[in-house]
């Protein structure tokens, strides 16, 4: 068996800004540092700073006053910060820049007058937090979603969560344009997502089958799996070596593997440690150099 490794793949520069202001946090504040929501979707990132003394929770609420508080990467609505404050907590908002770009620019839109539309997955977390932001309909990127039925006249903001498909929020974004023509579109998908999506594409060409190496919750790494799929490839998602199935491997003689922007690369290791290939061969894509400032609070 060949294992043909998918690059870029693993942490983008939000993801190491992220897990690095928990851990400043931890040791400039001392633990326990509280975590809202999961500071990045892999739970192997989270024990890790669990065993180093942070706690996450779901709620401001679950907080004790007066203590150190992480917004997660994804992104938090208003409301939290408001209750933050209440409770005498000290906030520290590791939330990915990308993602507030996307939270500037509904306001900016918002204040403007334009209807706002995001395209995105309902529920998940970047989510909750951009619409918290202002006033604006939430559109999924899959085929056939209904579209709110504004008059023809009304301006139209379209902006997008960061972690979507390239290609299916390409379609819904064309589907918005053919109802409100004048739309103003700013597709914000990521860099990491452009990227990793466009790797997978170039090595489903070659390859049997994908494993995508990450946490089910993670937005980034299911749309891998879908794109491998897309391309007519087997493609299953695992967090490790322990979830792969044997029967998967029966008859495959080149492997493709990639992982999430939240993945830990010890991760991508172990899958190929198992998998014990013959040879294990570096596809190369597009070179990442983008890195994030920290935080105020922690500079």
């Amino acid at each position: 068996m060949e294992v043909i490794l998918s690059s870029p793949r693993g942490f983008c520069a939000g993801v190491v800004r992220a897990v690095e202001v928990v851990e400043i946090c931890l040791e400039k504040f001392g633990p326990p540092v509280y975590v809202k929501h999961q500071i990045v979707h892999n739970p192997h990132v989270v024990n890790d700073l669990e065993l180093k003394g942070a706690i996450t929770v779901e709620t401001v609420e679950e907080v004790p006053p007066g203590s150190t508080v992480v917004f997660s990467a994804h992104g938090s609505p208003p409301e939290d910060f408001e209750k933050a404050k209440m409770r005498g907590l000290r906030v520290i908002d590791a939330v990915c820049p990308l993602v507030t770009r996307v939270h500037n620019e509904a306001k900016k839109y918002h204040e403007e007058g334009k209807k706002v539309l995001l395209v995105g997955h309902e529920g998940h977390q970047e989510v909750q937090g951009t619409m918290g932001q202002v006033e604006m309909t939430l559109v999924d990127d899959a085929a056939g979603s209904q579209l709110p039925e504004w008059p023809d006249n009304v301006e139209v903001a379209v902006l997008t969560q960061t972690t979507l498909s390239v290609g299916d929020t390409a379609e819904a974004i064309k589907a918005i344009k053919e109802r409100y023509s004048g739309a103003v579109v700013r597709n914000d998908i990521c860099y990491a997502t452009t990227n990793r999506q466009e790797a997978v594409t170039k090595m489903a060409a070659l390859v049997d089958m994908v494993l995508v190496i990450g946490a089910q919750n993670s937005s980034n790494c299911n749309r891998l799996r879908e794109v491998a799929e897309a391309h007519g490839v087997p493609s299953y998602l695992i967090n490790g070596p322990e979830e792969i199935d044997q029967r998967w491997l029966t008859g495959k003689v080149k492997v493709g593997i990639t992982s999430g922007a939240s993945t830990p690369e010890v991760l991508v290791e172990q899958v190929i440690e198992a998998l014990a290939p013959e040879k294990v061969t570096l596809l190369n894509g597009a070179d990442e150099d983008v890195s994030f400032t920290l935080p105020r609070e922690l500079r």
